[in-house]
């Protein structure tokens, strides 16, 4: 199991596909030099001033050591300004284990639920239940973040996974994303 970051980006209108140019021609192969495992990015079908990504890491020390040679090294710097002009709020992030996730090759949409259970050991009963090896399931990871230059929400035990939307009797929030195509 992987820890895994679950971004949400927040847009200003109209500006997604310059962040997801930016992203595909420099930030994908900048943050993979540096040792992060750059995952799939989506557009978010149901709000187009969204963007949504995953990144992992082995750990949290690696994660740690990664961030801070991409945030301190040569294409963030360059291309910072540029990335922080097309966003609202990049401040929505789940720290998350699991075994990340990678679109299928052509898919159109994939679904992700992100849930609210409130007790672990029922949430555990009920993936046993309704999860199969179709969803890749994410655990809110608790770990203080060790680099507090990019936040990540905490307070909250959530359950995320990818795959086939599946009826639950705690909050959730599903979104529905669109594969970006490089």
């Amino acid at each position: 199991m992987s820890i895994v970051e679950l971004r949400q980006y927040t847009l200003r209108p109209g500006a997604r596909e310059a962040l997801i140019d930016l992203f595909e021609r420099e930030f994908v192969t900048g943050q993979q030099a540096v040792g992060i495992a750059v995952g799939t990015r989506f557009r978010d079908l149901d709000d187009p001033d969204r963007f949504v990504w995953l990144r992992a890491f082995p750990d949290m020390a690696h994660r740690r050591h990664a961030l801070e040679a991409f945030y301190t090294g040569p294409v963030w710097r360059e291309h910072r300004d540029a990335a922080n002009a097309t966003m609202v709020d990049s401040d929505d992030v789940l720290l998350l284990r699991g075994p990340g996730f990678t679109a299928p090759p052509g898919a159109r949409e994939v679904l992700a639920t992100v849930c609210h259970p409130a007790d672990a050991a029922a949430f555990d009963a009920y993936a046993a239940r309704h999860l199969g090896p179709d969803h890749a399931l994410h655990r809110t990871e608790h770990t203080e973040n060790d680099y507090p230059r990019l936040p990540v929400r905490t307070g909250a035990d959530v359950r995320v996974w990818f795959g086939p939307a599946e009826p639950t009797p705690w909050p959730t929030r599903r979104l529905r994303l669109e594969p970006v195509k490089p």
